[in-house]
C-alpha cells in the first residue's frame, strides 16, 4: 500500500512531462481513444502507450472497454490529493505577501513625508 507521501511523488513524477500533462488536459474534456489523445503529438503509438501507463501507475487515468476500444478517461483524485497538498502551503504564501504589502504600504507612506518635507 502507498502511503500519502509515495503517491504524491508517482503524481507528481506522471505530471513532471509536459505531453502527459497535455493528455489530462484533453481528458478533462471527455474520455477519448488512444488515437485521439496521440493525433496532436509526434509520437508513436508505442511512446504515447507508455506515458498513459505512467499516468495509469499514478492513478491519474483509467482505460474501460468497450468492444475493441480502450477509452480513456481522468481519474481527478490524484489532482484533488497534490491540491490538497499545495494548498498546505498556500497559507505561507498568503501571509507572506502580505507582509510585502504591509512593507509597501510602509515605504510609500514615507515616501509621502519624505515629499512633503522637501516640497
Amino acid at each position: 500500500m502507498q502511503t500519502q507521501s509515495d503517491a504524491l511523488s508517482t503524481t507528481f513524477a506522471a505530471l513532471a512531462d509536459p505531453t502527459r500533462r497535455a493528455i489530462l488536459a484533453r481528458l478533462a474534456r471527455g474520455e477519448a481513444m488512444v488515437t485521439e489523445l496521440a493525433a496532436p503529438f509526434d509520437l508513436s503509438l508505442p511512446a504515447i502507450s507508455k506515458h498513459l501507463k505512467v499516468l495509469q501507475r499514478a492513478g491519474l487515468i483509467e482505460q474501460g472497454r468497450q468492444a475493441q476500444w480502450r477509452p480513456c478517461r481522468l481519474r481527478p483524485e490524484p489532482l484533488s490529493n497534490v491540491a490538497d497538498w499545495v494548498g498546505q502551503y498556500r497559507r505561507h504564501w498568503e501571509a507572506s505577501f502580505e507582509r510585502l504589502d504591509d512593507y509597501l504600504r510602509e515605504l510609500q507612506a514615507t515616501d509621502r513625508n519624505d515629499d512633503a518635507e522637501t516640497g
